[in-house]
């Protein structure tokens, strides 16, 4: 199930299905790709995927693909099938043979793709051409039918050589006896020397004086507007032109023969030549879908029949398309949902791409379900879910006077009931559009039913309470957008394991707004607050640190082994027992003022427990406050 009924268009699969149709080569694939649709079924899936990723390849390595005559000809097909007594046309056998030769060449071309091993290049591709019969006898009787110019040969019959043969000779003839009628004329003084003869709907005619049009022998056609001209067809030209009248006749008798020949060779197949066109339509889809992941760097993932997403650098495929006409590039992002970690709760400040990394998860989820390939690393591991639940903006309509709220309100009612451990929900900006006591309770509540259901789902939100939930439950996990402080400007990075702050009273500061206002602010926030939202920010900044330190992306952020950047100055005084930090102590972050328990120390990394903040980091970022008690 998919919510909203516009969920396509909310998150760009519009756009995309545009973008593919743009690549297709005919109207077959054309309907495909306005027919592509969301997918539960595990095999299914994986089957697409390998078709496509597979063509991907073909289009990549720049293939010698066929990619001419992918024409339409169901219409004339199905007109040949209903009536028994119709006929292909020339051009339509024109299309026939281009177009069943195109399949022809793309049946052997996959036949024909083989590994150093021997084994088939592109089984998936390969299976449905496994399927699709060839008819290179009708391309040779079609050849031995048309020219070039898609006309009849002369040649097609025996009867037809002759009728032509004596075409020629009677079109002779006919400018032959016109020729001497003109000289005759000319020379009894009924025309002047530079008349010409006219070509009056297929007769050739003498203009000559109304005062002498009984003076030459033959058939009135017609006359001036003024009168002072009538136009003859001489006798003998009238003759000669009725036998090639005939003859014209009795080729486009012969010509039809010929046709309705051919048609009833063609008409015993004509469920196999349907089917043959159907491969077509459906490798042409294939092929723009490929065409597309190559454009914006899709693969074939990893993926697993359960529900899970484990990406590495997924990318948001239309805003890099965007970003590229800029020379720019889209923010790469680090997603996990797991059994373990099934919904993941975003905080961080506005503007910081909490949004976009929801619209990136609902766009590339869909897109893999409907068998495409996505921007992501290909060490990424994917599933598969039943749902996927979106509340992404207000959803406000005039029509029927909804206010944000309430059509918030609406959607988490819509989700608690529907929703499963099959699902996926994306809820941006949860709980807001009220009063945040009521707003915050509200979605803390609906966020414990999600979890209670085993759902997976990402929630981006700036309540506390929110994140506070997320350290203490099982199944929920927080993360964060990370803000570069100094300056001050969002990274559009996400980090998974720790909350994030929204940064205000930075941001307020970089603005320029009094700094009497921040104080008095900040002190109506009361100390915990700020104290809280301080450590937040450095554990941000640690984050940073080490992330520019790393060699390598993991899918979770990783902190190695620090280099100090200044020298501590009681660096050579030896440390005695009660300088050693160990599980219990009270410590506190450098430069910092709240307090927190170590929970656990391995090595050179500790956990401690701020709160209801849970983070990991190095010792050398750490204070001793006071040892445990025994």
């Amino acid at each position: 199930m998919i919510y909203p009924d516009n969920f396509e268009q909310k998150i760009g699969i519009d756009t995309i299905r545009q973008l593919i149709t743009e690549k297709c080569l005919s109207s077959l694939g054309e309907e495909l790709v306005t027919n592509m649709k969301f997918s539960t079924d595990y095999e299914t899936i994986k089957k697409w995927l390998e078709q496509t990723s597979e063509l991907a390849q073909i289009v990549h390595n720049k293939e010698n693909f066929p990619v001419e005559f992918f024409l339409d000809i169901r219409n004339s097909l199905q007109r040949i099938e209903e009536d028994v007594t119709a006929w292909f046309v020339e051009e339509e056998i024109s299309n026939l043979m281009n177009s069943l030769q195109t399949i022809n060449n793309i049946v052997t071309l996959l036949h024909n793709a083989k590994m150093e091993n021997g084994k088939v290049k592109y089984p998936a591709l390969t299976s449905i051409a496994d399927k699709i019969r060839v008819f290179p006898s009708l391309s040779e009787k079609a050849n031995s039918i048309l020219d070039k110019s898609c006309q009849v040969k002369d040649n097609a019959s025996r009867r037809l050589a002759d009728i032509r043969r004596e075409k020629v000779e009677a079109t002779k003839a006919v400018t032959r006896n016109m020729q001497t009628a003109m000289r005759d004329a000319q020379a009894a003084g009924l025309i002047g020397r530079d008349t010409q003869p006219s070509l009056r709907e297929g007769h050739m005619l003498i203009p000559v004086g109304a005062a002498n049009k009984r003076k030459i022998k033959g058939i009135l056609h017609d006359d001036s507007g003024s009168g002072k001209t009538v136009y003859i067809e001489p006798e003998a030209v009238a003759k000669a032109t009725n036998r090639l009248r005939e003859l014209e006749n009795d080729e486009r008798r012969e010509v039809i023969k010929i046709l309705i020949g051919f048609t009833d060779i063609v008409r015993p197949h004509m469920a196999d030549i349907k089917r043959s066109y159907r491969f077509m339509g459906e490798i042409d889809f294939i092929r723009a879908k490929a065409s597309f992941a190559v454009r914006i760097n899709g693969i074939k993932p990893v993926l697993e029949d359960k529900q899970q997403i484990e990406w590495t650098q997924a990318i948001h495929p239309l805003l890099n398309i965007q970003l590229l006409q800029q020379n720019k590039q889209a923010f790469p992002l680090d997603i996990r949902l797991t059994e373990k970690d099934r919904l993941l709760i975003v905080s961080g400040a506005n503007a910081g791409g909490k949004s976009l990394c929801l619209k990136t998860v609902a766009l590339l989820q869909y897109m893999l379900q409907c068998g495409l390939l996505i921007p992501v690393h290909e060490n990424s591991r994917t599933g598969i879910f039943e749902d996927i639940l979106v509340d992404i903006g207000d959803g406000q309509s005039i029509e029927n006077s909804l206010s944000t709220y309430t059509s918030h309100l609406t959607n988490m009612k819509f989700f608690v009931e529907n929703c499963n451990n099959k699902t996926l929900i994306l809820i941006d900006e949860f709980g807001s559009g009220t009063e945040p006591q009521i707003g915050g309770a509200i979605a803390e509540t609906l966020l414990d039913r999600f979890n209670g259901k085993r759902s997976f789902g990402i929630i981006t939100t700036h309540f506390q309470n929110l994140k506070h939930f997320a350290y203490k439950t099982d199944g929920v996990i927080n993360g964060a957008m990370l803000y570069d402080t100094d300056r001050m400007q969002p990274l559009y990075k996400l980090s998974i394991g720790n909350p994030g702050s929204s940064f205000g009273i930075e941001v307020a500061r970089k603005i320029g707004l009094s700094e009497d206002i921040i104080i008095d602010s900040s002190a109506k926030m009361g100390t915990d607050f700020i104290n809280m939202d301080n450590l937040l920010q450095s554990i941000v900044r640690d984050q940073l640190y080490w992330e520019e330190k790393r060699k390598e992306l993991d899918k979770q952020i990783e902190i190695p082994e620090p280099v100090k950047e200044k020298k501590d100055k009681s660096v050579n005084k030896q440390p005695t027992e009660n300088d050693v930090i160990e599980k219990g102590d009270s410590v506190r972050m450098n430069g910092q003022t709240t307090v927190g328990t170590v929970l656990d120390i391995q090595g050179k990394r500790v956990t401690v427990a701020f709160g209801l903040i849970k983070s990991t980091m190095v010792m050398e970022r750490l204070e001793l406050v006071s040892k445990k008690r025994n």
